[in-house]
């Protein structure tokens, strides 16, 4: 992943809530602004990732503490991590977003390979490879359905939990529930886990 630079951000004045700029900014330096801005944004959650991993290993003892005392939900700051172990630098797409290589992040590395191409040679957005990869998990090579459907009960105010946590993610909650299985199986076994279904029950 190359390193990004921001040298014209010299030309704006910076607060942690805003950006000035000067009104004699051409055009084409405008323009370039907002490119480096938006590189430095798309690879900011990496680094997250990458610090949280790091704080992991070299602080274990302190490490959740730390997480809990950042500005970001908890669960977003865990689904940033699992996906910069689950993907090293090397592996890393420059085109696509941390989101695209979280859909696949459950899969075996060779099909999250092959589905990280196709997104980047498609240009397919995040919810069209979510999409792809879900129409492709739902049968075998024999036409056969393989998903599975499971139905628990939590208490409530687990699901308000799970809820907050799942729409700062930006996903619904099933997916949020999948995900976080998904990352448990593979962070204690290396391997990808059953697709299932939860179906939340109205009190």
């Amino acid at each position: 992943m190359p390193t990004t630079t921001t040298p014209r951000l010299v030309k704006a004045r910076t607060t942690r809530t805003s950006l000035v700029l000067p009104e004699d900014l051409g055009i084409d330096t405008w323009r370039a602004l907002g490119e480096e801005i938006l590189a430095v944004s798309e690879s900011s959650v990496w680094w997250l990732g990458d610090w949280l991993v790091f704080g992991e290993r070299k602080y274990p003892d302190r490490y959740k503490r730390a997480m809990r005392h950042t500005s970001l939900d908890y669960q977003t700051l865990r689904n940033y991590a699992w996906a910069a172990r689950r993907f090293p630098p090397a592996r890393r797409r420059a085109k696509l977003s941390l989101q695209h290589h979280i859909e696949v992040a459950a899969l075996p590395q060779p099909d999250q390979d092959h589905w990280l191409d196709f997104a980047e040679r498609m240009r397919w957005p995040r919810d069209e490879l979510r999409r792809q990869v879900r129409a492709s998990a739902t049968q075998d090579t024999d036409g056969v359905p393989t998903a599975a459907s499971l139905k628990l009960t939590f208490r409530s105010d687990q699901v308000r939990r799970w809820s907050a946590a799942a729409d700062s993610a930006g996903i619904d909650l099933t997916e949020w529930i999948t995900s976080v299985l998904n990352a448990a199986v593979c962070d204690n076994a290396g391997k990808p886990a059953t697709r299932v279904s939860v179906r939340r029950r109205s009190a």
